[in-house]
């Protein structure tokens, strides 16, 4: 009887603090996010309400957020920076803008990718791997008359000027990665020849690296480049969407959670690490967030709708090499110089 009076009093404290919101959290987090919206919604959401810590996210590419936590290094204004790919957060350790965090939960966590950034010591965790490639509206090519392409180099034929939209490295982590995958499969001779050819084709250099995906969804450009699992949600929704892991091989991003030095609510960001490495919240990214990335941690159930590693012709890409700080910078000073700017 003690034991139901006690729950039913503990039942009315939840309801309580539910009703009177911030005034009886514990705490609060600011996320900036470079994941889809949808994701970083689902994501805060429901650390929030499972901690109930007052929990609010920023939107942004990770090249933007990079910028921003650098300009804000002497008076940070988030707490924890979650999502997007692994690079700018692993120049941002490089930096030292980031405050190194063991998380208990990093034991579940693929060996390979525990500690996967250039400065060691566990300055940024993975939280998920997303594929580099294309997708290709199957409606548009069809209408104009246009082979569906298989490889990279197939992107730079001609017959698809105006038909490719990839988005500015300037401003997308994405973008990036696929300028270090080019460097790495062929040279950084030869890539930059192939990003020249490629910029004949290009109607648009986009903010974001999720707005190809959404544009090919719409029929407004043939072909997106970027990481596959935001078409898998475009062609969820319906869209006429072919999933193009190119011929000649690729790379991936790694999807980073990295906590800001000088954060203000350092133990709610040390939670929200925890959280996002966990079984719980890896599962809810696809469930309730409709993300499609591989997971990172070995215990979670991966949706159906993800690609699998094994069925895929990856190179080894080189996290320390193309993660650091000054071969970030040469790549994308060399792309604005010799690509954007010299054609």
């Amino acid at each position: 009887m003690k034991l139901t009076v006690l729950s039913s009093l503990v039942a009315a404290g939840v309801a309580l603090a539910t009703l009177s919101g911030a005034a009886h959290a514990k705490g609060r987090l600011v996320v900036y996010c470079s994941a889809t919206n949808e994701m970083c919604e689902t994501e805060t959401k429901a650390f929030g309400e499972k901690y109930d810590v007052k929990t609010s996210f920023i939107r942004n590419g990770s090249g933007s957020t990079l910028a921003k936590v650098d300009a804000e290094k002497k008076n940070p204004q988030a707490d924890v920076w979650y999502g997007g790919t692994l690079d700018p957060q692993s120049q941002a350790g490089e930096m030292d803008l980031l405050e190194p965090y063991k998380s208990a939960n990093l034991e579940q966590i693929m060996p390979k990718f525990q500690d996967p950034a250039k400065r060691k010591g566990n300055y940024s965790s993975a939280v998920y791997i997303g594929i580099l490639g294309f997708g290709v509206n199957t409606q548009r090519l069809k209408e104009k008359n246009l082979p569906v392409p298989k490889c990279w180099k197939d992107l730079t034929n001609p017959i698809y000027k105006g038909e490719i939209q990839i988005a500015d490295p300037q401003s997308s982590g994405t973008a990036y990665t696929a300028l270090a995958t080019f460097a790495q499969l062929w040279g950084e001779d030869q890539a930059f020849d192939y990003l020249k050819k490629l910029n004949g084709n290009i109607s648009q250099y986009t903010k974001s690296g999720i707005a190809p995906a959404r544009n090919a969804a719409r029929g407004e450009t043939a072909i997106g480049i970027g990481f596959l699992h935001d078409y898998s949600l475009e062609k969820e929704n319906g869209a006429p969407l072919e999933l193009i892991s190119p011929c000649e091989g690729t790379g991936y991003e790694i999807g980073g959670v990295s906590i800001l030095k000088g954060a203000r609510n350092m133990d709610n960001a040390k939670l929200f690490v925890d959280w996002v490495l966990s079984k719980e919240a890896q599962e809810l990214s696809w469930k309730k967030g409709k993300s499609y990335q591989i997971l990172t941690n070995t215990t979670a159930e991966s949706s159906p709708l993800s690609l699998k590693l094994d069925d895929l012709k990856l190179i080894n890409y080189d996290m320390d090499k193309y993660g650091a700080t000054d071969m970030r910078k040469a790549l994308i000073s060399k792309w604005v110089t010799d690509v954007k700017m010299g054609n």
